[in-house]
């Protein structure tokens, strides 16, 4: 997984953190914070640009590059978990991306082989993050057959 910026709020870190912990039990989870850009550098698709360019080289070569956009496909829990558990039977390395305040720039669209919607209104860039974390455990207790899933 690879993100834009360090959660600011400590109680939504703590989430964070302990669903990416709680993940990582079922799915080798790497995640790549890379700096935000300020604002004030530029235009918005200057922002993103640069940020697209630190999330793409957080990218393991040959790794297959999945954005978080809101006009992503929607996937149930259990359509995410079966396409998670797809692509680790394949072997594939797979960065998920969440782009910054102002989204991701066409440089990570041009990389990117799928999207993933998270939800139907937009997030803020943490909380999206906090969404996928608990979507990725959620998706590997699927897989187990765990009771985590009601």
């Amino acid at each position: 997984m690879a993100v834009v910026g360090k959660p600011r709020d400590a109680h939504i870190a703590a989430a964070i953190r302990e669903y990416e912990t709680r993940a990582s039990r079922y799915w080798p989870l790497e995640v790549h914070e890379v700096r935000e850009e300020p604002s004030r550098s530029g235009s918005a698709d200057l922002v993103r640009e640069r940020e697209g360019e630190r999330l793409l080289g957080a990218v393991p070569a040959g790794a297959r590059v999945v954005a978080c956009e809101l006009t992503g496909q929607p996937m149930t829990s259990e359509q995410f978990a079966r396409w998670m558990q797809d692509q680790r039977e394949r072997a594939r390395d797979v960065a998920i991306m969440i782009g910054g305040a102002f989204g991701l720039g066409q440089n990570v669209r041009d990389r990117t082989s799928s999207t993933l919607g998270l939800a139907s209104w937009t997030l803020p860039h943490e909380l999206a993050r906090l969404v996928l974390a608990e979507q990725l455990y959620r998706a590997g207790t699927i897989v187990r057959g765990e009771p985590y899933h009601k």
